[in-house]
């Protein structure tokens, strides 16, 4: 009986990025040591469900839908403040997020990127509309884009925003890594 460790499958964004991106970003913009290179290192996926204080059973599924579509448990986010207007008590669920790094994040990544983006009705590309630092954020309007998720069994519809965290020190190379990694921003 052998014990060999099962063999890694390196995700296919990844591959990309190592062996076209990066040596492109780094001859485009002439970096000499290659950990200078712009690289994804993190991607939150957030879901704000304001109406779980009127419905509890929201937050249940939103929490439901987050997992299925990134293969992760998110943690519940809490209200810090109480607002009255909203009807809002500090400690109240209001949302729930999570955070992927490594090998879930990139194939999180490639679904998005080729799946649930070219999905969204009447699309013509994204904004170009970074934080200043090289990163991204931007929302869309449900979670039924995702092939994880039957339209059947949606209860509500629920968005979400995404932030895509990289090393970048700039907003020119944080656009340049995500439009060579196939990000569909707008002409």
């Amino acid at each position: 009986m052998s014990t060999t460790a099962p063999e890694r499958v390196v995700p296919r964004m990844l591959t990309m990025y190592r062996e076209k991106v990066a040596p492109a970003l780094r001859e485009q913009f002439g970096f000499k040591n290659p950990m200078e290179v712009p690289r994804i290192i993190k991607m939150v996926v957030n879901m704000g469900v304001g109406r779980a204080v009127e419905n509890k059973a929201r937050m249940e599924h939103a929490q439901r839908e987050l997992a299925a579509i990134v293969g992760q448990k998110p943690t519940v986010r809490n209200a810090r403040l109480a607002i009255a207007g909203f009807k809002l008590r500090e400690g109240y669920a209001i949302g729930c997020a999570v955070t992927l790094r490594g090998t879930r994040m990139w194939e999180f990544f490639d679904r998005l990127v080729t799946i649930a983006i070219p999905r969204i009705r009447d699309f013509r590309g994204l904004p170009k509309k970074f934080d200043g630092r090289g990163n991204y954020t931007f929302g869309l309007a449900e979670q039924s884009l995702f092939p994880e998720i039957s339209l059947d069994k949606v209860e509500f519809v629920q968005g979400m925003d995404i932030s895509i965290v990289t090393t970048a020190t700039t907003d020119e190379h944080g656009y340049a890594l995500l439009e060579r990694m196939g990000f569909p921003f707008r002409r």
